[in-house]
């Protein structure tokens, strides 16, 4: 298995997909931040494909501290942004359980890498999905709070003008720049 940096998307599945594709390389699944391989790289299509993920935006992981970051986030960005259902347990049992370790470390971890908490991650990746399906005005705030577990449009509401300094309907209304997933 590796595990690629910057993966945050289906279209970023489709486009790794596509390096593979153009290296000839066989894998059995391409998921959001890992690919499992049929077989072990040499270290020259190793290189290869690293060159290739860069020049797409993308980084091959080489350390565990690099390769738990990733897959942490891509569990966030799995469940916040490309889930349909509302998520049915807390995050850090969600993360603990998926990654078969004890959340605390998981927490120190990407705090002392990352420079923020989990939950800040987490808070910043739902406000970012908040602005996406007010500014495509897909869902009312009520379902949108719904769907993001919250346990009302008010600590939605709350969050939402403390992480961007307005509130939703303010930002419906205005519709700013939105952040790319991978630059949170």
């Amino acid at each position: 298995m590796i595990y690629i940096k910057n993966m945050v998307c289906p279209r970023c599945i489709e486009m790794v997909k596509h390096v593979f594709d153009q290296l000839d390389l066989q894998s059995k699944r391409i998921e959001l931040g890992e690919v499992i391989l049929d077989t072990d790289l040499t270290l020259s299509k190793k290189e290869e494909l690293a060159e290739q993920l860069k020049v797409r935006g993308f980084e091959l992981l080489e350390d565990q501290k690099s390769k738990q970051i990733s897959q942490i986030k891509a569990i966030i960005v799995e469940q916040v942004h490309h889930s349909v259902k509302p998520i049915d347990t807390n995050f850090s049992t969600l993360i603990s359980d998926k990654l078969a370790q004890e959340y605390s470390s998981l927490s120190k971890l990407f705090s002392s890498v990352e420079g923020v908490t989990i939950e800040k991650y987490i808070l910043q990746q739902k406000v970012e999905k908040v602005k996406e399906l007010l500014f495509y005005n897909e869902m009312s705030l009520s379902q949108i709070a719904y769907q993001l577990g919250y346990s009302s449009v008010a600590h939605l509401s709350a969050q939402f003008k403390k992480e961007t300094g307005m509130t939703p309907s303010l930002f419906k209304k205005t519709r700013p720049n939105r952040k790319s997933i991978d630059s949170i």
